[in-house]
């Protein structure tokens, strides 16, 4: 067997396992895509909970209420430290 041939063989071989998982990950979309419109359809993709907000937003008032915190933490710091 000449390199030729060895190299011509192992190119077949490179070009057959790449296509079996090709097809692996085609199936693999397809069936998911096909599993999760069967879910949708039939209602069973609601746990039951929902999913409470918090008590309100973080606005631009608590926003300042966080600056003006963090500045008098940064100004008591320095007093401490030096």
């Amino acid at each position: 067997m000449t390199i030729a041939e060895m190299l011509g063989q192992s190119g077949k071989m490179a070009v057959i396992g790449m296509g079996i998982v090709f097809s692996f990950l085609i199936i693999l979309i397809v069936s998911v895509t096909l599993m999760g419109k069967i879910i949708r359809s039939l209602g069973l993709d609601a746990d039951g909970t929902e999913v409470k907000s918090p008590g309100r937003p973080v606005g631009a008032a608590s926003q300042a209420a966080i600056v003006a915190a963090i500045g008098a933490a940064v100004t008591q710091y320095r007093q401490d430290n030096g």
